[in-house]
């Protein structure tokens, strides 16, 4: 195992809790108290958190239900845990993922938050009647999360080597390394096209850079923080609720909408880079209602006989 000091990655962590999955400056605050309690009880027994394993963590979750803690207080801290962990496996600063076999109840299953497609054409609309590059720039941002379903740690490290040549799909990099192809909607390649022509214009004289999207002036990509804050002010010029918006909401936008107009699991999971299809699947929750009306007006046993 890893013994790297994963607690020196807690705010990258609760960073990217915010700008992937949208979560609220409450609930940052309550992962950041979780797992603090939880490295408070690790130093308490003379363990290093940092190379915490399972048996460490399944003792921590049974001394909190001895306790007398709510099982959806349990749900929580074990929600933290999990995805600090997995975070942290992911990234490489660990070299295992402890919480991978770490069992117990859940309370129900919390579904995705979607925006409508109008919502996300009013977002569309309004970055384009932004003036100037940075109105561009926004309307590629997000189409292409929108459109491809990308991470937006993925689209903030994107290489202008992934856009293929005829601008009809990009080659991403997602997590474990392993490469995957998803193609773009006609909008999405217009889009990128028109940012790319002036793309020159946010690099300083002779400044390169390889990302798709540099910070103005600098050949660092845009974080995924503020890819997060620009997503947010552009929602408020469309009359979207900011609250509702995230990169992680458009890309779970792709998912939903690409079910309900018919797509396959297997098809929507290769595009996301989900490795276990069981992490798609929550999407067909959410788009019940369009599957549903496919089972019946498809299936040869789905409608009622006169």
């Amino acid at each position: 195992m890893s013994r790297v000091a994963t607690w020196r990655h807690l705010d990258a962590f609760l960073d990217m809790m915010v700008a992937e999955r949208g979560c609220s400056p409450n609930t940052k605050a309550a992962y950041a108290r979780d797992l603090e309690h939880f490295r408070a009880f690790a130093a308490a027994r003379g363990a290093d958190a940092d190379a915490a394993d399972t048996a460490l963590l399944r003792g921590y979750l049974a001394d909190l239900s001895k306790a007398g803690f709510s099982a959806r207080t349990l749900a929580r801290r074990r929600s933290a845990l999990r995805q600090f962990f997995g975070f942290t496996f992911a990234e490489g600063w660990r070299g295992d993922n402890p919480t991978l076999t770490l069992d117990g109840a859940k309370i129900g299953l919390a579904l995705p938050k979607l925006l409508s497609s109008e919502e996300i054409a009013a977002m569309i609309a309004a970055a384009a009647k932004r003036p100037g590059p940075d109105g561009v720039r926004l309307a590629a941002i997000i189409e292409l999360l929108y459109a491809s379903g990308l991470r937006v740690s993925e689209l903030s490290l994107l290489p202008l080597g992934a856009v293929q040549r005829d601008g009809r799909a990009i080659v991403v990099r997602g997590k474990g390394n392993k490469e995957r192809m998803v193609p773009l909607t006609d909008a999405a390649r217009d889009a990128l096209a028109a940012y790319l022509e002036i793309r020159p214009r946010f690099l300083a004289e002779g400044q390169t850079s390889r990302f798709v999207f540099p910070v103005a002036g600098k050949p660092r990509p845009l974080s995924r923080v503020r890819i997060a804050q620009l997503l947010k002010a552009v929602a408020l010029d469309a009359g979207v609720d900011p609250a509702r918006v995230s990169p992680h909401v458009l890309r779970h936008a792709f998912a939903t909408h690409l079910l309900e107009g018919g797509a396959d699991l297997r098809s929507v999971q290769q595009m996301l880079g989900h490795v276990d299809i069981a992490t798609t699947q929550i999407y067909t929750h959410v788009a019940v209602p369009r599957l549903k009306s496919l089972v019946r007006d498809h299936h040869p046993l789905g409608r009622r006989r006169g």
